[in-house]
C-alpha cells in the first residue's frame, strides 16, 4: 500500500497549503481527498506534486505492507 504521510509533512516543512497545491499545480480538490484518504492516484499527479514542492518521490509517498 502507498501512503502519503510524508506529503503532509513536507507541504508543512516549505509552508504550502493545499489551496497552493491546487493552484500552483492544478491539482483538484477530489485528488487531495484522494490522497489524503491513501488511494490510487496517477503517476503524473505524483510528478506535478514533485515538481511543485522541489522534492522527491520519497519526500511525498512510502510503501507499507498491507
Amino acid at each position: 500500500m502507498i501512503i502519503f504521510n510524508k506529503l503532509w509533512k513536507t507541504m508543512d516543512k516549505k509552508g504550502v497549503s493545499t489551496y497552493q497545491l491546487r493552484e500552483k499545480c492544478g491539482i483538484d480538490s477530489k485528488t487531495i481527498r484522494r490522497l489524503r484518504a491513501n488511494e490510487n492516484v496517477e503517476t503524473k499527479t505524483l510528478d506535478k506534486l514533485c515538481e511543485a514542492l522541489a522534492c522527491q518521490l520519497e519526500d511525498i509517498a512510502e510503501y507499507k505492507r498491507d
